[in-house]
């Protein structure tokens, strides 16, 4: 087969409904990217920005091409024009004969278009009809409850479903060519793909069995076949099977390592020539959802050889409003920091896109597990047979495409959906054409097509027929959204009231840094009610909601960047809160994926990784939350307000868990300390703990009724430590009350740093009193410490390692350091 790429020939757009001048345009990409590169629109994410570029998406948009054809090319029999992916409806023309029109952005297009080739000069035109026309013109008796599109139905158009608007996401509606575009010429046949199922024998033997999908019948045709680890090779043969005898298993992070084999397949003639090569890297594993019947109800865990995992991780959205041409280093910045966070799942959200190979390769690598959503969100969508063929050809692409991958998990049908429209869904129609796409159609896609991974209807979602909120339902099988913490404004010691299954969702809001909210907000309009920072606060009321939470648990702030601060704080507490809760339910409870991972811009969100790549306070929480060794307090009991500033606590008592799931068993030793603020130390013990796989144990109950009476809870703060061989793995602080009740002392503290090398170094912090969540900050330096917004105990040294982007001096380190801890907020 013989391909010529369209990619890097010269490209040129324009405004095709006001006919304006042709200009250079990049493939891939989309118009907003091109008129951004050109200097013809401001920056989309900066101040209001947003709003003025709205007559973007009223307008039509033409690309055109022109390329050289050989006699070579066209001396095969046939010659398709590929398209990866067209955003999205599009009117494609060669020659000036126009060769088809799409209208899905998640699909891949190939077309017979020899007969319109010539050797020598072609021109290829594209243009892409505005996405609002379609929808006002197409299945205009379909109108679904609207969560986040502001204008409405764009569920009737297969695109991405964020780039109308989303609670945390812009209004960006784009067009172009936004993957990959190309000649394929080629003559008797082409190989499309092939499956390869993998049979895990009971004596550890690993069979893969090789089946090719050919674009024509080929009965004759023979394999091939070369498999490797690294330069090693493992075997080499023909036939449609390979048997490995003593396989590397691959594994999810943390529960062992990540070997990927290179498989390289030829598919052969009859008479020996080469039909097709198809080259893949391969981990070796078995991959099942798990939901026998238990003494509760159902169990949702997720199996990887054998072995019940604790999905620990986040839920991943689009890493940009304009997803064309993300490079594999931008995702891997936010997966790597993903992983060293402890994570081992990422759930890729419905209402973004089907991700690039890239961003697959690298969970591959890294060993996250992807819980793998289908495009559709929230919104109910149309249920007539164009719709379903065009829907069915996406979801055989997109199967057929991933099905190889370690990293699947499941594959899922929708996001929120059931959740959502309970009452519509009791209409008898809207509930067919709901149950025809995502209780049948796609699964019988994944069964078809894949065979082995597992499919879930929707998430949340509980089966038995509960498609609403019931959370006790949830607390007996399948999955579960929990915003009760937040949209709802629920305590969030609310976390701790249910005992669910599995959870897929649940978040807090902050918001980012300073250094990225310069990036979108110029100096001076930062006010959080202002127009810049209102624009940048997606979610109706969340500033409100951020102010709220922050004002139960911290004093007022007494800057700007104090309320940056505290708002970080508050979400890292809120999702320490949920996640320690659900680990300390294992196994009952088998899986926490918080909202959100990353951002697609610079706003104020529940992402713990910010658009800039700086981590919020809550992804080093989350290193710390998710560690695979971890010390966990639960305090029974609460604190109510009676009169005025009168308080009634019911809190006696403070029980301490271990929670455990690393792969080998462990020995440790539990510590805790009671302190009065004025340094004294009131209570203080130490245990010889044992620490087996996948277990929660509660280790230790500290009775604290007589310090309590006697000091107050106003006056005491405890400390607890899970050390592993000798070395703390696990550290946490535990206040009795909430923190802003607290006089914390004001100490002095110092910083010192030492350059190891001209790209790392460290920072030592000292404090002559205790210090919560110190946080430090190098202005005009990037860089990756170790741990940051941790605990400074008393004449302690806390060294923190720095990753350096670029050399240092100690001299710059010293001048450019700035801290804060919670005393410094107010």
């Amino acid at each position: 087969m013989q391909s010529l790429t369209l990619a890097t020939t010269p490209w040129e757009f324009r405004d095709a409904t006001a006919r304006a001048s042709w200009r250079a345009a990049v493939v891939p990409g989309c118009v907003h990217t091109d008129l951004r590169r050109l200097g013809l629109i401001p920056d989309p994410f900066h101040g209001t920005n947003e709003t003025a570029l709205q007559w973007i998406e009223a307008r039509d948009w033409e690309y055109r091409t022109a390329f050289n054809v050989t006699a070579g090319l066209l001396a095969e029999k046939v010659v398709e024009l590929v398209a990866d992916g067209l955003d999205t409806v599009a009117t494609v023309q060669l020659n000036g004969v126009e060769i088809a029109r799409t209208e899905n952005m998640f699909t891949g297009y190939r077309w017979d278009v020899k007969s319109h080739l010539r050797i020598g000069r072609n021109e290829l035109t594209i243009c892409f009809g505005s996405a609002l026309d379609y929808i006002r013109t197409h299945r205009r008796g379909h109108r679904p409850v609207e969560f986040n599109d502001p204008v409405g139905r764009s569920q009737v158009i297969r695109k991405q479903a964020s780039q109308f608007g989303w609670d945390w996401g812009p209004r960006f509606v784009t067009a172009g060519i936004w993957r990959d575009l190309r000649l394929e010429a080629w003559t008797g046949n082409r190989l499309e793909s092939v499956r390869v199922t993998q049979h895990h024998a009971a004596d550890g033997g690993v069979t893969l069995a090789l089946a090719p999908e050919l674009a024509r019948p080929e009965p004759k045709a023979g394999l091939h076949w070369r498999l490797t680890l690294g330069s090693l090779l493992i075997a080499e043969g023909v036939g449609p099977q390979i048997s490995i005898e003593h396989p590397q298993l691959w594994w999810p992070h943390g529960q062992g390592a990540q070997p990927l084999y290179t498989l390289q397949i030829e598919v052969l003639r009859a008479d020996g020539s080469r039909l097709g090569r198809w080259v893949r890297r391969l981990g070796l594993r078995t991959i099942k959802l798990d939901r026998h019947a238990d003494a509760a109800g159902e169990t949702f865990q997720f199996v990887v050889n054998g072995r019940a995992i604790f999905a620990k991780g986040a839920n991943w959205i689009p890493a940009h409003s304009f997803v064309a041409g993300l490079t594999r280093e931008q995702y891997a910045r936010d997966l790597r920091s993903a992983t060293a966070a402890h994570m081992n799942m990422i759930r890729v959200w419905g209402g973004g896109i089907y991700e690039s190979e890239e961003f697959y390769d690298v969970c591959d690598q890294l060993g996250l597990l992807v819980w793998q959503d289908f495009m559709f969100a929230c919104s109910l969508y149309p249920g007539d047979a164009a719709f379903r063929r065009s829907v069915r050809t996406e979801a055989g692409q997109q199967v057929r495409r991933l099905r190889h991958r370690a990293c699947l998990a499941l594959w899922c049908g929708n996001n929120e959906i059931e959740q959502l429209n309970v009452e519509l869904l009791r209409e008898p129609k809207r509930r067919r054409d709901y149950d025809a796409l995502f209780h049948r159609l796609l699964p019988a896609a994944v069964a078809q097509h894949d065979g082995v991974t597992d499919y879930w209807p929707s998430s949340q979602y509980r089966g038995d027929g509960d498609h609403g909120h019931d959370h006790a339902a949830g607390e007996k099988r399948g999955d579960t959204h929990f915003w009760d913490v937040w949209h709802r404004r629920n305590p969030v010691k609310d976390y701790e009231r249910w005992r669910f299954r599995f959870v897929s969702e649940f978040g807090m809001q902050s918001y980012s840094s300073p250094e990225t909210q310069a990036t979108f907000c110029a100096t001076g309009a930062d006010n959080v009610f202002g127009p810049a920072m209102e624009n940048h606060q997606k979610n109706r009321g969340g500033n409100q909601v951020i102010l709220d939470y922050v004002s139960r648990r911290y004093r007022f702030p007494k800057s700007q960047a104090d309320l940056i601060y505290l708002s970080q704080l508050n979400q890292a507490y809120c999702m320490q809160t949920g996640v320690e809760h659900y680990r300390r339910l294992m196994p009952h409870c088998m899986g926490a994926l918080y909202w959100q991972l990353n951002d697609c811009w610079p706003v104020a969100s529940w992402s713990s990784i910010e658009f800039t790549g700086r981590w919020r306070a809550l992804h080093h929480a989350a290193r710390r939350f998710f560690a695979p060794a971890l010390v966990a307090a639960h305090v029974p009991g609460g604190e109510t307000a009676i009169i005025g500033n009168y308080r009634r606590s019911t809190v006696r008592a403070v029980h301490l868990y271990t929670v455990y799931d690393a792969p080998e068993r462990g020995a440790g030793e539990l510590r805790w300390d009671l302190f009065h603020l004025d340094g004294r130390v009131l209570l203080s013990g130490r245990e010889r703990v044992a620490l087996r796989p996948g277990e929660s144990v509660r280790q230790k109950t500290l009775n604290l009724a007589q310090p309590l009476a006697k000091h107050g809870c106003d006056h005491l703060y405890l400390r607890i430590a899970l050390d592993l061989d000798g070395r703390c793995v696990s550290e946490d602080t535990v206040f009795l009350t909430a923190p802003r009740f607290l006089d914390l002392p004001k100490p002095k503290t110092t910083a010192t740093f030492h350059v190891e090398s001209p790209r790392r170094a460290t920072a030592t912090f000292l404090s002559t009193g205790f210090q919560h969540r110190l946080a430090f900050d190098l202005p005009g330096i990037t860089y990756l410490a170790s741990d940051n917004y941790f605990e400074l105990y008393p004449d302690e040294a806390k060294t923190i390692t720095l990753e350096l982007a670029q050399p240092q001096t100690l001299k710059k380190l010293q001048r450019a350091v700035s801290y804060r801890s919670l005393v410094d907020s107010y």
